[in-house]
């Protein structure tokens, strides 16, 4: 076992489950980090549900967790823009579950492109023109700020990927000359500053655990934590020959924690 680990942050769609099956190991993998008093937390750049959601679909899995277990990028988001803009109006392009978040947050939401000073661009299935126009307006002709929840490309699902929040920001992008300012989700550090502190270990006690080689790896990198990259979402291992960054450990799946990592 590698014992200067203490923490584990696991990435979830593509590493712990795909769709609505758990991966090979991730039950067992987990539970034995917990029994062993190891510390771990699960982040996720998809803004699609509250974390109560996600924490549900965790135990409904076979893996235990509470909302306050799971650190999303609108988790970061909203505190991002509780420290700076406590009381700008903003504008989602997202789903319901996003609106709803950010309204219970407390922040102030508008889609009048007069009154927006923030324009957030996220996973959006219900992306549409008119959202394209408004956040195009405000921030091309009223000077909104541009943000976004995560800069994904796609998002892994059972049979292949979908596309993610990286097409919304490329549209805006394009359409307005303005580039975006501010990612909250991976592979921004605030988001692993977040579980860290929540675990109460060092990032370099941390193993971060993804599919990702430009999100869940670069991020692990840049911050001085150990990375592991797992093989049953986006990133294939010919993937890796080419690639500028590299992981501390590839795995088939997240099973091979057990025998790799915990010895």
């Amino acid at each position: 076992m590698q014992h200067s680990i203490r923490g584990f942050i696991f990435d979830l769609d593509g590493t712990v489950y795909l769709s609505e099956r758990a991966l090979p190991g991730a039950v067992e993998t987990i539970a034995t980090i917990r029994a062993r008093g190891l510390e771990c937390v699960f982040i996720s750049n998809k803004p699609l549900e509250p974390a109560s959601a996600y924490a549900a679909k965790l135990t409904r899995l076979g893996i235990p967790a509470t909302p306050n277990d799971v650190i999303t990028s609108v988790r970061v988001l909203i505190a991002y823009l509780r420290d700076h803009a406590p009381d700008a109006r903003i504008f989602v392009i997202g789903e319901p579950p996003l609106w709803d978040e950010m309204r219970r947050a407390g922040l102030r939401l508008t889609d009048d492109p007069a009154q927006i000073e923030y324009v957030v661009a996220a996973f959006d299935r219900t992306f549409d023109y008119r959202k394209l126009n408004i956040a195009f307006q405000a921030i091309k002709f009223h000077g909104a700020h541009f943000i976004a929840t995560n800069a994904d490309k796609s998002c892994p699902v059972d049979g292949g990927e979908i596309p993610d929040c990286a097409g919304v920001i490329a549209a805006l992008e394009a359409t307005t000359g303005r580039k975006v300012e501010f990612v909250a989700g991976k592979p921004s550090p605030l988001i692993i500053q977040t579980g860290v502190a929540q675990m109460g270990v060092r990032v370099e006690e941390c193993l971060i655990v993804g599919d990702r080689l430009e999100t869940d790896i670069a991020m692990g990198r840049a911050a001085g934590a150990r990375t592991a990259l797992v093989l049953t979402g986006v990133t294939r291992r010919e993937h890796l020959a080419h690639a500028a960054v590299q992981p501390d450990y590839v795995l088939e799946n997240i099973g091979e924690i057990r025998k790799v990592i915990l010895g």
